[in-house]
């Protein structure tokens, strides 16, 4: 060969075994060499990974965060299941008074019925068979009493207790407590002589109204030995217990 071609032939093959030369002294070519990194071979392929390294020491716990909101309030549970019943005989625990109520109305005053009587013997002795009459007043507010006939008339239906309590002298005594022109009960004391006796009775009735009760001298004349003066009293008495709901 002559010419250019052949010089450059010749120039090659005079450079490249001391190229290979020089590479073969270290892994990296020399810089400051003419040949360094001119004809590098090819990048090899990536080696295989490695195997994981050891798990690190557990770190310090950091501070506490702030408080979160406050979440959405979840679905109401089922019912639980009934407890056992609590032992008889211990009450439980009083509860906390209640507010108190507000005052009401003031209320209509609630009538009192009344009938009342009480008297005493003025005549002496009384006629058999006829209403004994008790002039002497003790009282007799209402006047539901009549001293004129010794009679007293029901003004307000319902329950009346009546009670006479006389003294006996002279003669025996035989009295009825009459209502309606008929006697209710019987008292009979027989007089001792040179003695003053007393005789009595009670009754509970029930009247309507117009209804009268009075007291007499029951049989003959030899059973009036009512008798009164100023140290001795015969009394008769009678007043209302209560009277009936479904009238009054």
């Amino acid at each position: 060969m002559r010419g250019p071609a052949g010089f450059l032939l010749c120039l090659w093959l005079l450079v490249v075994p001391h190229c290979t030369e020089v590479a073969a002294q270290g892994d990296e070519p020399d810089p400051k060499m003419p040949c360094a990194k001119w004809m590098g071979g090819a990048p090899g392929y990536p080696g295989h990974n490695g195997l994981p390294g050891r798990d690190g020491k557990d770190g310090r716990d950091g501070l506490k965060g702030e408080k979160g909101e406050e979440g959405a309030q979840g679905p109401k549970g089922d019912a639980g299941a009934m407890g056992n019943r609590g032992v008889a005989g211990f009450p439980g625990a009083p509860g906390v008074p209640g507010i108190m109520g507000q005052k009401g109305q003031k209320g209509e005053a609630a009538f009192v019925h009344r009938s009342a009587f009480s008297v005493g013997l003025t005549e002496k002795p009384p006629a058999p068979n006829i209403p004994i009459r008790f002039s002497k007043i003790f009282y007799n507010e209402q006047g539901h009493y009549d001293a004129s006939t010794g009679k007293f008339l029901c003004n307000i239906p319902g329950t009346y207790y009546f009670a006479y309590h006389l003294t006996v002298y002279l003669s025996d005594v035989k009295v009825s407590l009459y209502k309606k022109d008929k006697a209710v009960i019987f008292t009979y004391d027989q007089y001792q002589n040179n003695n003053v006796d007393q005789a009595s009775g009670s009754v509970l009735l029930h009247l309507s109204s117009g209804d009268e009760v009075w007291l007499q001298v029951y049989g003959n004349g030899n059973n009036n030995g009512i008798y009164a003066d100023n140290v001795n009293d015969s009394t008769f008495m009678g007043f209302l217990l209560y009277p009936d709901s479904d009238e009054h």
